[in-house]
């Protein structure tokens, strides 16, 4: 006997509700990044320096955490 699995997560079936869970994702994803950001940009160099970030990389850094939302 061969069982299949799938990891799909259901979609929503109207293009309202599409619509609107792209907004609540969105906004998620907004919200990360800006939390992220000012949270390391809060930190001195000496706190970025002992997490082995620099200044410049927060913008990336903010990015990807808001592509994991």
């Amino acid at each position: 006997m061969t069982t299949f699995s799938t990891n799909q997560t259901a979609r929503p079936a109207s293009l309202l509700a599409r619509l609107f869970a792209g907004i609540v994702e969105r906004r998620a994803q907004s919200q990360a990044y800006r939390i992220t950001r000012r949270e390391l940009s809060a930190l001195s160099e000496r706190e970025l320096a002992d997490l082995g970030i620099h200044r410049a990389m927060i913008e990336d850094i903010a990015t990807q955490a808001a592509r994991r939302a």
